[in-house]
């Protein structure tokens, strides 16, 4: 299965560290974060990687050949959204299904091994949390993806979108009809929601762990959890 990597961001909520390194690649429990993110990836069987690169992109090419991966690099030229920058991989992907997942954020090996489905289903991972109004909610019927609501105020339950999915190629059919965003961006969550309304999508929930990297306040309690689990 091949696998897409989101690492074009610049991480402005991790300053002043990343005004030398892109957020991916910020230091924790000695080893740059992306370096956990792939190991976890090569264990779980995947085998074939694009990293979607902006940001420092020569950094993340640095990284890559000290650490040993072999990747395909490809670059997002402007920060228009995760929509765009799975776009970018099109030529990478080849018609063939994939996974998608940020590279700020850590699933465990048995997670990322759920995703590993050769069949003709899209599928989004969630989560169940406390607060939902943080994130983008999953509404569901059973195992079937109805929509997302992104940062609701109403209550749509608390299950909600880790940013890890597995896609076949029509994806892209979706993201080539995806309007802007408010913000100015492609957002993939609208391409999944499409495919969603045609009963395209499922919901696989997390079993073991997802951790987010986004902030520096995410530092410490990562570098302590990565402590303890390679112990």
């Amino acid at each position: 299965m091949k696998a897409v990597i989101l690492a074009a961001g610049k991480g402005v909520r991790m300053l002043p560290l990343t005004n030398e390194v892109p957020k991916v690649l910020v230091e924790v429990n000695g080893r740059p974060f992306l370096y956990y993110v792939m190991k976890n990836l090569e264990r779980a069987g995947y085998d074939d990687f694009c990293l979607v690169v902006g940001y420092k992109k020569e950094k993340v090419m640095e990284f890559l050949d000290k650490y040993n991966f072999n990747a395909v690099v490809v670059e997002q030229k402007e920060q228009k959204g995760t929509g765009d920058a799975v776009m970018t991989a099109e030529d990478f992907v080849a018609g063939d299904n994939f996974v998608v997942l940020g590279g700020d954020n850590l699933w465990s090996v048995g997670d990322l091994k759920e995703l590993n489905k050769e069949d003709d289903i899209n599928y989004i991972s969630g989560i169940e949390v406390e607060d939902p109004s943080r994130y983008g909610v999953l509404v569901c019927d059973g195992d079937n993806l109805k929509e997302i609501k992104e940062k609701p105020k109403e209550d749509f339950g608390n299950l909600v979108n880790t940013g890890l999915y597995k896609f076949t190629a029509e994806v892209f059919d979706a993201l080539s009809v995806v309007k802007e965003s408010p913000r100015g961006e492609i957002e993939l969550t609208d391409a999944v929601s499409m495919l969603a309304a045609e009963g395209k999508v499922k919901v696989i929930k997390i079993k073991e762990f997802w951790k987010d990297m986004g902030t520096l306040d995410d530092i410490k309690p990562m570098n302590e959890f990565l402590k303890r689990w390679e112990d």
